[in-house]
Order: C-alpha cells, then structure tokens, then sequence
C-alpha cells in the first residue's frame, strides 16, 4: 500500500497542468485590443481633419460675407486657413463657395490621414453659410 499524497503535492501537479495559459490568452486578445487602438486613433485623427475643415469653411464664409467682398475672398480665406493647419491631416482638400447675392457657402473637402499603410483615409467635407452683408437705408 502507498502512502497518502500529501495536500501540497497534488496541487503542484494541477499548477503544471496551467502552464502556458498565459500566453495563449495574449495570443487571442492583443490583436482585439491592438485593433481597438488603431480604431481609437484613426477615429481621432478623422475627427481632427473634420474641425480643419469646419474652421477653414467658417474662416471662408467670414471673409465672403464682409461687405463689399466676393467669393474669391471667401475661398483664398479658407485656402489660407488650410495651408496654415491642415499639414497631412487633411490631404487633397478643396474648397468650394456658392453665393445666392443673399447668403454665401463656403465648402471644404478634404480626405483624413489613414493608419493604415496602402489604404486611403476617411472623406471629410464641412461647410459653413451666413448672409451677405449689405448696405441698407433705413426705412426701406
């Protein structure tokens, strides 16, 4: 007849049956929480080109809007704004502006920058109206 096991014994022989398991478990989720990093910063990044955009389209319409001004103000405002800030935030932007006499709008487009290598970013379009500002007699 053998002697009982002892307590210590059993459990030292369930510990090695563990071994391991760690690594298998950052096997599954480092790449999820890697994903979800890149989400977060792509996210950020098309967020920050969006209030390029919206600011250069707002600085736009400002200028266009001053009295006695055009829209080729307007749009070299905005183009101004974007050579100043957007640097490789916003890519291939463009800027568009439309004007009724009444209101202008002043339109920018744009693409975000990408994580990822090879694929495009994000497109980014912001546009910004307000009226025209006149001169008018009053009474009229």
């Amino acid at each position: 007849m053998s002697p009982p096991k002892r307590p210590h014994a059993r459990w030292r022989s369930q510990r090695r049956d563990d071994r391991g398991d760690a690594s298998i478990q950052m096997a599954i989720i480092f790449p999820v929480v890697l994903l979800a990093t890149i989400a977060v910063i792509q996210a950020s990044m098309w967020y920050f080109a969006r209030q390029i955009a919206l600011t250069a389209a707002r600085e736009g319409a400002t200028a266009a809007r001053a009295y006695q001004a055009g829209p080729g103000d307007g749009a070299a405002r905005a183009r101004s704004v974007l050579e100043r800030t957007a640097g490789d935030s916003l890519r291939g932007y463009s800027v568009s502006v439309s004007s009724d006499g009444q209101r202008v709008r002043v339109e920018v487009s744009g693409t975000a920058m990408s994580m990822i290598p090879g694929l495009s970013g994000l497109q980014v379009t912001q546009s910004a109206s307000g009226p025209v500002e006149r001169w008018t007699v009053p009474g009229e």
